[in-house]
């Protein structure tokens, strides 16, 4: 008789999640982790110099604080400072002007001048109701919502944002970047339904509870999540890459947090879910940049100097002509640039004086080529002397993403195209998306509902079913 009740395969932060729901229901629980450290995504390392910590993938994060999971979990209750900016993001267009989504929905109204009144029209009822919000875009999208009122509100904003409609509310040109840069994350061109989802829910979180930065980086998150599995006597295996499930102890139920198309080759599966699992599409890669600086980056707006987090590609058209090239295949002179500078919030992360910044740019899915030049003129673009502060710097290109985390097929870093008909079907159509045809046996992974981001629902939502349905 086996000693163990369940097994995770993955120790990013949906494994994780998934351990935590486990091991907190009494179960006995072994993890299995192909890196020889844990956190896969949430991890933070020292990758330019000594004393400068940097994020693995992610940086900050809009879906921590109103995850269900995480709230559930209480990362503060775990010794986990999660600190928000002033700002949640911002958007600098040429000029020096910019865009800044203040955690005030109101002080980021009157920053957007004439398209003010347009912004708190689109934002104020999903601020509102936040967690109804963060209910309905967070959930597994099989039942009716909590909140059928705000859902259908946001559903309609959807619409609006993802069709030609999208410019029909805003009359200048800082609200539409705004928004186009926040939509952005889901590395896909933004006039389409689900990017417009995505920088509809991050922008109502950016307001309703802000985008945080963990002090001391994100593997304080994962760190939490492993202890409180292994002071219930969870184990975890690190340095184990799992390729066939035979590999794995027998247990009641088993959890992976990989990709479909590492699930495919795992085992013998049902021709026709074999067939779904290979054709799961994957999206566009990120070449990441990490910079050492001697002190804070010089934005010509000033305003850009309190934001967590920015998004540099210039005006909406500029944004969209950037992502269609790299839909394309094709690598853009001017990419889009993703910053982060956790230093805003955080002084732990350099030492005194010094800085940590975090970027990464959208480039072809497999891309080779180390695009750090191009992300250090897109930064200097909008911060003018910023390449006289860097002390270091470390590229990791798309394809040696993949290498790193087989989870980034590609340099994938959402493990999986954000489509409309991938948000829907993630990662295949079936009533349970979590469940595989094998008794016991779940996918947990960010290629399952509700997708990427560090809010653990995958593996909450797959560990919940595996409770019911086998203990």
């Amino acid at each position: 008789m086996s000693g163990v009740d369940a097994v995770v395969v993955g120790a990013g932060p949906n494994g994780l999640a998934a351990a935590v729901v486990l091991a907190e229901a009494g179960l006995r629980v072994e993890v299995f982790e192909a890196a020889d450290t844990l956190g896969g995504g949430a991890r933070t390392v020292e990758a330019t110099l000594p004393g400068f910590r940097h994020d693995v993938c992610s940086a900050a994060h809009p879906m921590a604080l109103a995850s269900p999971f995480f709230r559930e979990f209480d990362l503060a209750a775990h010794g986990v400072r999660m600190l928000v900016p002033e700002a949640s993001y911002a958007h600098p267009l040429d000029g020096g002007r910019a865009g800044v989504a203040w955690v005030d929905l109101e002080r980021t109204a009157d920053g957007l001048g004439v398209d003010g009144k347009a912004w708190r029209r689109l934002f104020g009822p999903l601020v509102r109701d936040w967690e109804g919000t963060t209910g309905f875009a967070m959930s597994d999208l099989r039942r009716p919502p909590s909140a059928p009122v705000t859902a259908a509100r946001f559903g309609l904003r959807v619409l609006e944002q993802g069709s030609p409609l999208w410019n029909a509310r805003f009359s200048g040109d800082l609200a539409p970047a705004l928004l186009t840069g926040v939509a952005a994350h889901a590395v896909t061109p933004p006039r389409r339904l689900a990017p417009a989802g995505v920088g509809l829910l991050l922008g109502a979180l950016a307001h309703g509870v802000g985008w945080a930065v963990p002090e001391g980086g994100s593997q304080a998150i994962a760190d939490a999540m492993v202890d409180a599995v292994t002071s219930r006597g969870g184990v975890f295996h690190t340095g184990h890459r799992v390729t066939d499930l035979a590999e794995l102890p027998p247990a009641r139920a088993t959890l992976l947090d990989v990709t479909p198309r590492a699930l495919a080759g795992m085992a013998r599966w049902p021709a026709g879910y074999e067939r779904a699992l290979r054709r799961f599409r994957y999206g566009a890669g990120a070449c990441k940049v990490d910079y050492a600086l001697s002190g804070p980056v010089p934005w010509a707006n000033a305003d850009c100097a309190r934001a967590g987090t920015l998004h540099l590609v210039g005006s909406r058209e500029e944004a969209v002509a950037v992502e269609r090239e790299v839909a394309a295949g094709r690598h853009p002179d001017r990419p889009y640039v993703l910053v982060v500078q956790p230093g805003v919030v955080d002084p732990t992360r350099a030492p005194a004086g010094a800085h940590t910044l975090y970027a990464y740019a959208h480039v072809p899915a497999g891309s080779t080529l180390d695009v750090g030049a191009a992300v250090t003129a897109q930064i200097a673009r909008f911060a003018p002397g910023f390449q006289d502060l860097v002390l270091a710097s470390t590229v990791t290109t798309a394809a040696e993403s993949a290498v790193e985390n087989p989870n980034h097929v590609g340099g994938d870093i959402a493990a999986g195209a954000v489509t409309l008909r991938q948000t829907a079907f993630r990662p295949v159509p079936r009533w349970n998306p979590y469940a595989t045809p094998r008794d016991g046996v779940y996918l947990c992974s960010a290629s399952t509902p509700p997708g990427p981001g560090v809010h653990g629902m995958c593996g909450y939502r797959a560990a919940r079913h595996a409770l019911r349905e086998r203990f």
